[in-house]
């Protein structure tokens, strides 16, 4: 819980160049974008719009958001 009593529900939001885009399997794994971590799914969407409308010219560009949070405690939603 956070200090507001709230459960933090933590999101990663990352993006990389796609080898193709119709596989998930990414160009240079040394070069991934780590956009941030956020605190719930409503702040990490907003980080994941705006930096795949900043890489809207590349078509093998892709931004990703993963639900760490249900990483970190499977058995929980």
């Amino acid at each position: 819980m956070s200090e507001t009593g709230d459960p933090q529900l933590l999101h990663l939001v990352f993006g990389g160049e796609l080898d193709d885009v119709s596989e998930l399997r990414f160009r240079d794994l040394e070069n991934l974008d780590i956009v941030g971590i956020y605190p719930n799914y409503a702040t990490a969407y907003d980080a994941w719009k705006a930096a795949a409308q900043r890489s809207v010219d590349n078509a093998h560009m892709r931004y990703f958001v993963v639900h760490m949070h249900r990483l970190l405690e499977p058995d929980t939603d």
